[in-house]
C-alpha cells in the first residue's frame, strides 16, 4: 500500500529527463530550490518555484519548478532550500528511457498463454504451460476447437479479441513510427537477429487471433475465457476450468480486420507468406462485416461472468477496418467504404478498446494526402489539430502537467494518459508543433512518478514504483518482487472494489490509488495499458 508519509513534497520523473527540452518538478511547498549532483552533493543549479496554486484533480496546492538549464548528463536530486526536503534521484541523459522501454516490451512475454515461460527468459517468474485444452463454442457445446496461445488480457486469464487488437496495433504503430527504438533484442525465445523482437511478440498474439476467426463465416469470436474468474491466488497452469468461445461480435470482427490489415503491411518485408495470411484473414472479416451491417452490441451470455468488454457502437471498428484495408491495399472499395463511414456522426480520434476510431484516422493520415480524398484528409487533420490543442491547453492548466480532467480519473486512467500522449505525438508527427511533443513528454513524467502519489506506475522502474498489482500469477507465485514493466491502471475515483472503497473514499480523483493486490479497480494490469505506454516511450528512445 502507498504510505502517505513517504509522499515527498517534490515529485519528479523518477527515471529522468531527456537532455534537451523543458524539465519541471512539482512542489507542494514554494520557495527556492537547488539541483545537486547525486553522488557528491555538488550544487548544480539554483531556482525558485512558481507560486502555489490549487489543483482540483489532486486536491493539492502545487507549484512547478523549472530546471531546464540543467542539461549535462548525470544523476541529480532537487532540494528545497528552506526545509531541505529532497526529491527522488533521477537521470538526465540523451536517451533516459531505454531500460523502461525494454521493460514495457518484455512485459508482453510474461502475459503469454499456452506455453511454458522458462527461467532462461522469465527468470524467477517462470511457470508451466497453461490453458492448453480446446474451447467449446458457446451455444453449441458439441463443437470444440483449439484456442491455445496469445496473451492473457490482464490480471485474469481471459483472452479478448478487441483489447488484443488494440494492444497489437499500438505495438505495430510504435515499430512503424520509431523502428530505431527496437534495434536491441529483448531477448525472446524467437529472437533471430532478422525480425525485430517487437514483431515476434506481436506475432504470438496474431497467431492466437487467427484461431478466433470462424473460417466459414469470417466473423470473429468476442473472447475466449473460462465461465468465471478463478480465485486471485491461482497459478496459470492450475486454472483448469473449461474454456468457452463467446459468440461472434461486430466489434471483435472489425478490430480483427483492422489489425490484420495493419499486420499485413508491417510484416511484408520480413515474412511475406505470413503477411498474405493476415491480409486474407482481414478480407474474410471484412466480408462478414459487409454481410452483417446491423448487429447488436455484445453482451455476456447469462452463464459467463468474465470481462464483458461490451460495446454498443461498432461504426468505429468498421471505420478502422476500412481505413487499414485501404492503406494496405489501395483498393477503391475500401476507400469508398471509409468515406461513407466518415460522413456518419461519431468521434474519430478514440484510441481505447471501446472506441477504435482513432486508429482509422491515423491510418488514413499516415497514408499521405496523395492517396486521400483532399477534403476528408484536411478535415481529419484539422480535427487532430483541435484535439491536440485541447489536450495541450488542459496539460498547461493542470497542476501536474496532465491532460486529464478530474472526471477522467476512471478505471484505467493511465490508459487515457498514454492514449492522450499518443494522440499528441501523432499530431506532432503530422503538424510539427513542438508544443504537442512537450505535452506528450509531460505525460511520461506523470506515469514515472511526477504525480500526486509520488509513485511510478510501472513496476520495477523508479525508486517508489508500485509493487502489488492485481495480477494472478504475481499473487500466486510468492515472489516478493513483481514482474517488471507492468503499467498499473492508476487513480480511479469510481472506487469499484471493496479495497478502494475502504481506503480511498473521500480522496481527490488523482489520489484515488492504492497499491494493493485486491484493488482491481485501481491497480490491475492489462496488455492495453502497457501498449500505449510503449508507443509513447518509443519516441524518446534513440
Amino acid at each position: 500500500m502507498v504510505d502517505a508519509n513517504r509522499i515527498r513534497s517534490i515529485t519528479v520523473n523518477q527515471i529522468g529527463y531527456p537532455q534537451e527540452g523543458r524539465k519541471l518538478a512539482v512542489f507542494t511547498a514554494e520557495g527556492s530550490f537547488q539541483v545537486r549532483e547525486a553522488a557528491s552533493g555538488s550544487l548544480i543549479h539554483l531556482g525558485a518555484t512558481q507560486p502555489l496554486a490549487y489543483d482540483e484533480a489532486s486536491g493539492q496546492a502545487v507549484a512547478f519548478g523549472d530546471f531546464s538549464a540543467v542539461n549535462q548528463p548525470g544523476r541529480y536530486y532537487i532540494e528545497l532550500e528552506a526545509s531541505k526536503a529532497r526529491s527522488a534521484v533521477f537521470t538526465i541523459a540523451a536517451s533516459p528511457y531505454e531500460d523502461v522501454h525494454l521493460g514495457l516490451l518484455k512485459a508482453f512475454y510474461y502475459y503469454r498463454c499456452g506455453t511454458e515461460l522458462t527461467e532462461e527468459f522469465a527468470g524467477p517468474w517462470a511457470h508451466g504451460a497453461c490453458h492448453l485444452a480446446d474451447g467449446t463454442i458457446h451455444g453449441d457445446p458439441s463443437r470444440s476447437q483449439d484456442g491455445c496461445g496469445g496473451w492473457h488480457d490482464a490480471g485474469d486469464y481471459g483472452k479478448y479479441a478487441g483489447p488484443g487488437a488494440k494492444a497489437v496495433a499500438d505495438l505495430l504503430l510504435a515499430f512503424e513510427c520509431y523502428p530505431g527504438a527496437f534495434r536491441k533484442p529483448v531477448p525472446l525465445p524467437e529472437t533471430d537477429g532478422f525480425m525485430p523482437d517487437v514483431l515476434h511478440e506481436c506475432r504470438y498474439e496474431l497467431n492466437w487471433l487467427f484461431k478466433m476467426q470462424d473460417l466459414v463465416s469470417g466473423g470473429v469470436y468476442h473472447k475466449l475465457t473460462t465461465p468465471h474468474f478463478p480465485p486471485l491466488a491461482t497459478r496459470p497452469e492450475d486454472d483448469l476450468s473449461p474454456l468457452v468461445f463467446s459468440p461472434i461480435s461486430a466489434t471483435a470482427t472489425g478490430c480483427f480486420a483492422g489489425v490484420m490489415a495493419m499486420a499485413a503491411r508491417v510484416y511484408r518485408p520480413y515474412d511475406e507468406p505470413f503477411a498474405l495470411r493476415c491480409l486474407q484473414a482481414a478480407e474474410g472479416a471484412w466480408a462478414w462485416l459487409r454481410e452483417h451491417p446491423d448487429v447488436p452490441g455484445f453482451k455476456n451470455p447469462p452463464d459467463i461472468s468474465t470481462g464483458e468488454y461490451g460495446d454498443k457502437q461498432d461504426i468505429d471498428e468498421r471505420y478502422w477496418a476500412a481505413c487499414e484495408l485501404y492503406r494496405t491495399t489501395g483498393q477503391s472499395v475500401y476507400h469508398e467504404a471509409l468515406q461513407a463511414y466518415s460522413r456518419e456522426d461519431f468521434y474519430k480520434y478514440g484510441l481505447g478498446w471501446a472506441d477504435m476510431s482513432g486508429y482509422g484516422t491515423i491510418a488514413y493520415l499516415l497514408g499521405g494526402d496523395d492517396q486521400a480524398d483532399p477534403a476528408l484528409y484536411a478535415s481529419l487533420l484539422d480535427g487532430l489539430r483541435q484535439e491536440a490543442d485541447l489536450l495541450t491547453v488542459q496539460s498547461e492548466q493542470d497542476g501536474y502537467g496532465l491532460s486529464l480532467l478530474p472526471s477522467q480519473y476512471i478505471w484505467g486512467s493511465n490508459m487515457l494518459v498514454m492514449n492522450h500522449a499518443m494522440l499528441l505525438l501523432f499530431a506532432y508527427r503530422l503538424l510539427a508543433d513542438r508544443r504537442y511533443e512537450e505535452a506528450a513528454l509531460s505525460h511520461v513524467h506523470y506515469l514515472l512518478g511526477r504525480n500526486a502519489m509520488d509513485t511510478s506506475y510501472v513496476t520495477g522502474f523508479g525508486d517508489q514504483a508500485y509493487r502489488n498489482p492485481h495480477y494472478r500469477p504475481g499473487v500466486a507465485d510468492d515472489i516478493e518482487e513483481p514482474v517488471p514493466g507492468f503499467v498499473s491502471g492508476g487513480p480511479n475515483a469510481g472506487l469499484q472494489d471493496e479495497c478502494a472503497k475502504a481506503h480511498l473514499t473521500g480522496k481527490p480523483p488523482a489520489q484515488c490509488f492504492i497499491d494493493h493486490e485486491d484493488s482491481y479497480a485501481t491497480n490491475e494490469v492489462t496488455i492495453y495499458w502497457n501498449s500505449p505506454a510503449l508507443f509513447v516511450v518509443s519516441h524518446w528512445v534513440r
